[in-house]
């Protein structure tokens, strides 16, 4: 995508989801289109449809902020996607970027994590790749094909159905997620990279990709269906490690007293003896699900 066609392509894939009877137009009649018509769109938001139309085309790129709220409204947007679009809107210079280095996690905080062995903890990267994990967040995505890449994890991973019961939410919520994380960076070499893999291997991922949803990682519910002590509902929530940009520490949690909280000990219980997770023989560059070093280290 380039910088030109961004805001373009964000409106029309955003457009294509709005029914017209979400917006109070009829809904019979043969429709071309899937979604609203680019005029319906401009009428409801109270501008031109010569003007938006250029926005779609790439001709204009800077709506002002009141047309870019109007647009939000018509087409629904959450908060994370209208702040995406303002952002598109408006963008701001960004520096000369610099090769990426190897993304590490601060000893501090691995030293925290280790300090929770009733509490599911990993952090990751920008790309949803397990820079580290302390033992129970192992043993919790242990066993995978893909365990130290949660994106590949969801899409390529034979047994992600299984894994995850509520497949279909977790990989929406997966997408916008990875498109929260990179904002406006989207001619970012990884990402390009890691795009055009799984938009080729997995029909899902190009879908979900096409439609441009955007969701912050904050806090959820999911149910996970683990190989050795069944089903489990836990709680994360997803915490923003400011020492280093664009990683983020996920911490899962248990209602006290329910069966997940039981299921959870077991789990410590039966990998507390296992070896440290290897890396896989898949893995990319990056992936390795790090071990937290232990004391004496």
């Amino acid at each position: 995508m380039s910088k030109d066609s961004a805001l373009g392509d964000f409106l029309r894939a955003r457009r294509e989801q709005v029914r017209p009877e979400d917006v109070g137009l009829p809904a019979g009649g043969v429709r071309r289109v899937a979604g609203l018509r680019r005029e319906e769109v401009a009428m409801l938001a109270g501008v031109s449809s010569d003007y938006y139309v250029r926005l779609e085309q790439g001709r204009e790129r800077h709506p002002s902020a009141q047309v870019a709220d109007a647009l939000g409204r018509v087409l629904a947007l959450e908060e994370d996607a209208l702040a995406h679009l303002h952002r598109l809107a408006r963008p701001v210079p960004s520096r000369r970027r610099r090769a990426p280095g190897k993304e590490r996690v601060s000893p501090n905080l691995l030293r925290m994590m280790d300090a929770w062995p009733h509490t599911p903890a990993l952090v990751l990267g920008r790309y949803m790749t397990v820079l580290a994990a302390n033992a129970l967040g192992r043993a919790l995505f242990g066993g995978h094909a893909h365990s130290g890449d949660l994106l590949r994890l969801v899409f390529l991973d034979p047994d992600a159905r299984e894994f995850y019961p509520d497949w279909d939410r977790v990989a929406a919520n997966t997408v916008g997620g990875l498109r929260a994380a990179v904002g406006l960076d989207d001619d970012d070499p990884r990402l390009i990279e890691t795009v055009g893999e799984l938009s080729v291997k997995s029909a899902a991922f190009r879908k979900l990709w096409a439609r441009h949803d955007i969701r912050q990682k904050t806090h959820e519910t999911k149910r996970f269906r683990h190989r050795l002590v069944g089903e489990l509902e836990l709680t994360y929530e997803a915490l923003t490690v400011n020492s280093a940009p664009g990683q983020q520490l996920i911490v899962y949690q248990a209602e006290p007293g329910s069966p997940s909280e039981q299921a959870l000990s077991l789990l410590g219980s039966l990998t507390a003896t296992e070896p440290e997770t290897r890396p896989e023989h898949n893995e990319r560059p990056g992936n390795t699900v790090r071990r937290s070093p232990a004391k004496g280290e």
